[in-house]
């Protein structure tokens, strides 16, 4: 008898008390994403405290006296070592105390708070530009051979332009010469700042859609070849109950995990765009931070970059448990 039939005729009283369905779920959605979060900042911390360059320095500035830069690290703490460091870092942003920027003498909570919301209403127009053009132009050309060479060779040219030039390239042509949408900036109410976003967002977009639009066609095209697909054609079913209930929900779970993992990369791929169209939000004060050697921003925009996407990718295992059964069970 195999271990594999064996295993599977123990009472479930007698198995493992650590495969428990509810431990499992309580390990996989809380247990696991924390510990990842923890090791992550601990990393970053490390590195960014290890990292060249002497943050009083660039605070007091070259003529700055021993006492004067001895006694700004001792009020810094730099002097304690590097885990008594840390864990001060990490019970003060476990109260919502960021640390204090070394740039701008502000906590680094009251800096993130307003650019924040200007990154995330980016994002969200991004991830609906992402989503829309994506898996409509896959399921064009999963289920449209006559469609499917245009559809390849344009997802093909937008995963190869960088953002930053498809950025430059907006700026360009429907800013400056044609004058349809502002240079830069994020505007001030709410439509504005739509108005202002939309080149930033179909910038960070393009590649990510382009990447959505090749791996859609690709389950889509894989799922309308099978053979219960052909069978039921040949029956003469409906093509588009064929599709709604054999093709696109058996293609679902891969287009879900490329759609979800996209969505996770757009708050790092802000830094990028942020920059390029002069919008204050979370991407362009890290890359300030980064130059200013501002590493309690540095630490905490990269904490929470890291955060978005265990937390994305942590619901996309549920997404993914929800549609496949088999996930659920462990086969």
């Amino acid at each position: 008898m195999s271990v594999t039939s064996s295993a599977a005729g123990v009472p479930p009283r007698l198995r493992a008390p650590w495969r428990h369905p509810a431990l499992t779920l309580v390990t996989t959605c809380v247990i696991g994403p924390v510990a990842t979060v923890l090791g992550a900042s601990f990393v970053l911390f490390a590195v960014l405290a290890l990292t060249p360059g002497d943050p009083v320095a660039q605070l007091l500035g070259p003529h700055a006296s021993d006492s004067a830069r001895e006694a700004m690290r001792v009020r810094l703490g730099l002097d304690d070592p590097l885990p008594e460091r840390y864990w001060h870092w990490l019970t003060g942003a476990l109260h919502g105390d960021l640390g204090t920027s070394l740039t701008y003498r502000q906590p680094v909570s009251d800096l993130l708070a307003p650019r924040l919301l200007t990154t995330l209403l980016l994002v969200g127009m991004s991830a609906v530009l992402i989503l829309v053009a994506g898996l409509i132009l896959g399921g064009v050309s999963g289920t449209s051979p006559r469609w499917r060479p245009l559809v390849n060779a344009l997802s093909g040219l937008g995963i190869a332009v960088p953002a930053f030039v498809a950025a430059t390239i907006l700026i360009g042509v429907f800013a400056v010469n044609l004058g349809w949408f502002p240079t830069g900036g994020a505007g001030s109410g709410f439509v504005d700042r739509l108005w202002h976003l939309t080149l930033p967002a179909v910038a960070l977009s393009i590649g990510f859609a382009a990447y959505v639009t090749q791996l859609t066609s690709a389950a889509i095209a894989e799922e309308a070849g099978a053979e219960h697909v052909l069978t039921g054609r040949g029956r003469g079913l409906p093509r588009s109950w064929i599709f709604r209930r054999h093709i696109l929900r058996n293609a679902a779970l891969p287009i879900l995990t490329a759609s979800g993992l996209t969505v996770a990369g757009l708050v790092a791929g802000s830094v990028v765009v942020e920059p390029a169209f002069g919008i204050d939000g979370v991407g362009s004060l890290l890359i300030k931070s980064v130059s200013a050697k501002d590493y309690p921003v540095v630490t905490a925009v990269s904490v929470l970059i890291v955060t978005v996407f265990v937390v994305v990718t942590t619901l996309l295992d549920a997404g993914q448990n929800l549609l496949d059964p088999r996930l659920r069970k462990g086969r």
